[in-house]
This record gives structure tokens, C-alpha cells and sequence, in this order.
């Protein structure tokens, strides 16, 4: 059984699959062409087109992430090689985290203190009480439920969105394009937890952002295509005046690394990180590689990617 790997660490992941899978032949995508060829499963992240050169028997991919979008658009990503992607790998509590303290940081008017700090400003605001702050979370898979369900956990009132019907505890769900308006029409922080696929790229545009109430609040750790940056800097208005939202915390970009000219680095109402809002913990994720070959290999029937629906 021969492996193929393509992922950044290369070395790493080749050293963590091979004690895990020592009857294998564990290979990387900088090893000589002859020998990648005839590999039975890839393990990749955004893997270039060449790799799938030569590859006649595959029995399986895994896409070492959550998202698949890049792989999927691959040129000469085989038709009918099952694809299973990972499972959360222990990726929701950080995400949780990044979120609740976004949450907090607009709800607990951290946004405001800082530019009173700037100009050494000591004006105390009358905290807004976290059962008057309703959250709406976009995404409801394997991390979204979870991060609904610990802002829900912290007091927030959060309503979940997704394309079909779905039920959480203590999280007042909508689905379909009449939930979504509505959802948006009452969350004073939406937070965009949702694949990237071509029914959600630019989802967040001008016109939903109006549907916002005035003074809302976006946090976007999910996928940069997700909202249109145009129209998310139009609506934050400028230095001198608030626009019709108060503000953004953005984790992940429609072009990475953020360009150096883009309007968004110095936008005094802006905060950025480097899409490091859940970063994907190795042990977790070599270990459901494993599982999924294993799966294979035994004949399982696996969870997988519908090509379709882009998740």
C-alpha cells in the first residue's frame, strides 16, 4: 500500500504516517516522480494538478482540512475517488474561543476603549447585558454547532443558519433564504462559519449586510469568500464617520496573505489576524488519516465529500 503526501512539514507528516502505518509505503510530493507513482491514497492539502499525473489505481483521497474548495477545484482531480476530509480534529474549541472573545471584545465595548486609549480617553460605558446581545452563527457542521453552542454555554441568545432543516440545543435554528433574512434582521454579531462553495461565495454582500441592524458587528473565521470586502469596507464606513455596521474581526480573506493595498489593514474599524482563528492540531489529524485508510481498507463505507454541494 503506497501513501502520498502533499502538504506543508512534509517530513513531519511522512514520519507520523509511517510509525501509524508501518505496513505502508509513505511517499511525499518532493520524492523523484517514479516514486509517487501508483500511490492507492493521498493525504493533501491544496495539492498542484500534477500530482494526480500517473495515478491510475487511487482508492482514496483525505483532504487535510475542513475545507475542500481548493482541492476541488484541482485540474485533474479524478472523477470517482471517494474523498473524505477531516472531522473538526479538534479544531472547535480554538475556533469557540476566537469567536466568544470577538464576541466579547464588541459586546464589552473593547473596540471603543481602544480608541479612547489612543487619544487618552477615560470614558467608562455601561455594559450591555449578554441576554440583550443575540449572536447569529452562519454554519452549523462539526465546528459551527459547537461554536453556537458555547456562545449559547457563555448567555448570548444565538441563532444558528443552515441550507437545510436542523435542531440544537438552546439555539434557535432558521434554514433556507426566508431563515437567513431573517437572522439577519436580529443579531447585533453574525459570525460566518460556512464552507466555501459556489452557493456561498459572496453571500455576505452589500445587500445583506444592510439587512443587519445599524451598529452590528461581523466576525469571519470561516472561509474570505464568504463576504464581499467591497462592500463590507462600504458599509464600516470611514475614520471620521461609523457606518451601518460598528465593526469586524476577520480572521481569513478572498486573497491570502491579505494584499498590502488592501483598504481593510488600516481601517480603524477593522481587526485582523492571519487566519489563525483554529489551526489543525497534527496528532488529531494523523491519526484520522489513519482511520480513514483503515476504513478503506476494510471495506468500510465512509463519510464522504458530495462534489456537488462542495462538502
Amino acid at each position: 500500500m503506497r501513501v502520498l503526501i502533499h502538504i506543508d512539514n512534509l517530513e513531519k507528516w511522512r514520519a507520523a504516517l509511517t510509525k501509524r502505518l508501518p505496513e505502508a509505503d509513505i511517499v511525499t510530493s518532493s520524492d523523484p516522480e517514479e516514486h509517487r507513482r501508483h500511490a492507492d491514497y493521498l493525504a493533501v492539502w491544496k495539492p498542484p494538478s500534477w500530482l494526480f499525473e500517473n495515478q491510475p489505481g487511487l482508492k482514496g483521497i483525505v483532504n487535510l482540512g475542513a475545507g475542500v474548495d481548493a482541492l476541488l477545484a484541482t485540474p485533474k482531480l479524478p472523477e470517482n475517488v471517494p474523498i473524505v476530509k477531516l472531522r473538526d480534529a479538534g479544531m472547535a474549541p480554538p475556533m469557540a474561543d476566537y469567536v466568544l472573545y470577538g464576541v466579547l471584545h464588541f459586546q464589552r465595548d473593547f473596540d471603543r476603549y481602544l480608541g479612547d486609549e489612543s487619544e487618552q480617553r477615560w470614558q467608562p460605558r455601561e455594559i450591555v447585558e449578554k441576554s440583550d446581545w443575540p449572536v447569529g452563527v452562519l454554519g452549523l457542521g462539526a465546528i459551527g454547532s459547537q461554536v453556537a453552542k458555547r456562545l449559547a454555554e457563555s448567555g448570548f441568545p444565538v441563532h444558528g443558519w443552515s441550507r437545510s432543516p436542523k435542531s440544537l440545543k438552546n439555539v434557535t435554528c432558521h434554514h433556507g433564504e426566508v431563515g437567513l433574512e431573517d437572522i439577519l434582521k436580529q443579531v447585533r454579531t453574525l459570525v460566518t462559519l460556512l464552507p466555501d462553495t459556489p452557493r456561498t461565495r459572496g453571500l455576505i454582500d452589500a445587500e445583506r449586510l444592510a439587512l443587519l441592524p445599524r451598529g452590528a458587528t461581523l466576525i469571519n473565521p470561516g472561509r474570505g469568500a464568504l463576504v464581499d470586502e467591497t462592500a463590507l469596507v462600504e458599509a464600516l464606513g470611514n475614520s471620521e464617520q461609523e457606518g451601518h455596521l460598528r465593526g469586524a474581526l476577520l480572521d481569513v480573506f478572498e486573497t491570502e496573505p491579505l494584499p498590502e493595498d488592501s483598504p481593510l489593514w488600516r481601517h480603524p474599524r477593522v481587526r485582523l489576524t492571519p487566519h489563525m482563528s483554529a489551526p489543525t492540531p497534527f496528532e488529531a489529524a494523523a491519526d484520522q488519516v489513519v482511520e480513514a485508510i483503515h476504513s478503506w481498507e476494510a471495506g468500510e463505507t465512509l463519510a464522504t465529500v458530495d462534489r456537488r454541494s462542495g462538502y
